[in-house]
């Protein structure tokens, strides 16, 4: 069921489409837990017949053969046990990967600005701890059931033809056990949502403190880090107190309810036998069916714990399927073949929010195919804004922004982006080797252009001084490597990627001016035949730049080369003479 379709479905209909891939398991489950239904509805009918008639008439054969019979009966109830607890357990782990793989590809679509609002370890906790309980919803949730609708129905169809009083006084207290469930369901289904917000608190307080870890450490902050910790654990602790207290209580009526059905057997049993009404063999029969649809019974107890838990857990994943991403494929985008890299910035005013204010307000700007362009100024100014917007990581406000004349929210955002190549400041390195990270610049690319993408980004001799060579592992967020290196990783990715519009953004504002002189080269390298657009602080790097552009309060404040804007003794000078300062 696609996001579209689950924003105009109910969460019943959404969870029992995803047993449609696995029916056939689904309906094997199901006629094997009807088969164990049939076994425990068949022994006491038959305990009955027996002592009514087999043995009072002597017919020990018969009776054997009975015996013979009932261990046959249980021995296939082992092997269809066996079935629902393997297969049944394999069908819910295959729904809740197929939940899983849904909800990540889901928010492989979401915008930038969801992961803006949204932290890392809560997002972690959708995908992982919110969708666990649903492998044993999704198995035993609809077995369960089953079973205990059909057990239950047949014990008081069979014990009304023993005894229809007695059958309906036993029966009396399923109603009251019914209409408790119901009323304690809200409960818990409140407090088993507010657990599992509280987990993904506990989640996103986690992966903040692990990623920070080295700078936690570098202020002495341990203790602040586990106070902030402490404070989501304790707010945990007591979401899980309130769920506990719920289903104490819950439990706690079950049990009354199964004590009192023994007890009301004996009785009215006892009753009636007084009256010469029934005999010991039929109040047995009661019995054993008493005994036979508690256990259905505690199924149904389980059932509700089950649904309460995984079923809190499924609207949270049902919530997040239904977001719609801020930037879609218009129905008619177009496929984007080739591009040459030219970019018109047409009168474009973006904020993040609609009420927000300005962050670019009225830019133009034409970058012709091939053309480097320097976009500067002070922080804050918009000038990352600029550039997220042309990959549409972003919708502009207004105005439009085309590439090779084509408006970008009239293309594939994948064509779009497979055409861009974006070098930042904060580099991301995968948690895997060398090669890995550099071929994810095209998957599909051979070792030999692997390699000749590192030799261009200047990066290869480092890796062959290495022990492992290219499959030196880089640690998480390529900690292993230097900042130099890390860069130059991310470099290699984008020669290897190709694109025809290249975005430097910040590159080299976290190293050092020596490792940035090594790497000047390398983008000087890449920028060869692309269009080119460079965001950058310290300004001598951008001296060859054809054209340089000077963003200041949310809007184009100069334009010309470096020498022009010398000359012209403005905002631009300004900065340049306050950075030759600081560096002398």
């Amino acid at each position: 069921m696609t996001p579209k379709q689950m924003r105009r479905s109910g969460y019943l209909r959404i969870f029992t489409s995803y047993y449609k891939p696995h029916l056939a398991i689904f309906l094997l489950d199901m006629a094997c837990a009807l088969g164990i239904c049939l076994v425990d509805l068949m022994f006491p009918t038959v305990t009955r017949q027996v002592l009514e008639t087999t043995l009072p008439q002597g017919l020990y054969r018969t009776f054997f053969l009975v015996m013979a019979a009932l261990v046959a009966a249980y021995l296939l109830k082992a092997v269809f046990t066996y079935i629902v607890t393997y297969w049944g357990h394999l069908l819910g782990v295959r729904i809740e990967a197929d939940i899983r793989s849904d909800l990540f590809s889901h928010m492989q679509d979401l915008s930038f600005s969801f992961y803006d609002k949204n932290r890392t370890g809560q997002l972690m906790s959708r995908v992982t701890g919110d969708l666990f309980e649903i492998t044993e919803l999704a198995h035993h949730g609809p077995e369960d059931l089953f079973i205990s609708t059909v057990t239950l129905l047949g014990a008081f169809c069979i014990m009304l033809t023993i005894r229809w009083e007695l059958a309906l006084i036993v029966f009396a207290v399923v109603p009251l056990f019914l209409l408790f469930t119901i009323l304690q369901r809200r409960r818990m289904s409140q407090a088993s949502l507010e657990v599992k917000k509280k987990l993904a608190g506990i989640n996103g307080e986690l992966e903040s403190s692990l990623s920070g870890m080295r700078t936690a450490k570098a202020f002495a902050n341990e203790n602040a880090e586990i106070t902030k910790f402490e404070s989501s654990n304790d707010q945990f602790r007591s979401a899980k107190r309130g769920y506990y207290q719920a289903m104490a209580t819950y439990h706690s009526g079950m049990e009354l309810a199964m004590g009192i059905m023994p007890v009301l057997v004996i009785a009215a049993g006892g009753f009636f036998l007084m009256k010469g009404s029934m005999d010991y063999i039929d109040i047995l029969t009661f019995s054993l069916y008493v005994t036979t649809f508690i256990t259905p019974i505690r199924k149904l107890s389980a059932f509700v714990e089950q649904f309460m838990q995984g079923m809190a857990g499924f609207k949270r994943f049902v919530e997040l399927m239904r977001l719609e991403p801020d930037i879609t494929d218009a129905p008619d985008a177009q496929s984007v073949d080739h591009v040459t890299g030219d970019i018109q910035v047409d009168d474009v005013t973006f904020r993040y929010e609609s009420d927000g204010e300005d962050v670019l307000s009225h830019v133009s700007l034409h970058v012709k195919p091939g053309e480097t362009v320097a976009v500067v100024g002070p922080s804050g100014g918009g000038k990352s804004t600029l550039c997220q917007l042309i990959p549409r990581f972003y919708d502009v406000t207004n105005g439009a922004i085309r590439i090779d004349g084509r408006d970008v929210r009239k293309l594939k955002q994948h064509d779009l982006r497979e055409h861009i190549g974006i070098v930042q400041q904060d580099v991301f390195l995968f948690a895997g080797t060398i090669y890995d990270n550099i071929a994810y610049g095209r998957p599909d690319a051979t070792a030999e252009e692997v390699a000749e993408a590192a030799k261009k980004a200047e990066i290869y001799d480092d890796i062959m001084e290495m022990p492992d060579g290219f499959q030196t592992y880089v640690g998480e967020r390529g900690v292993m490597l230097s900042g130099g290196q890390k860069q130059r990783v991310s470099i290699a990715r984008i020669f290897l990627k190709d694109p025809a519009i290249l975005i430097l953004d910040e590159a080299t504002s976290a190293l050092d001016s020596v490792t940035e002189h090594k790497i000047q080269s390398a983008f000087d390298e890449l920028a060869k035949g692309r269009t080119t657009l460079i965001i950058a602080h310290r300004l001598s790097t951008i001296r060859s730049a054809g054209r340089i552009i000077v963003i200041d309060d949310n809007h184009i404040a100069e334009e010309g080369t470096h020498q022009e804007l010398m000359d012209k003794n403005g905002e631009y000078a300004a900065l340049w003479r306050a950075q030759q300062s600081v560096s002398s």
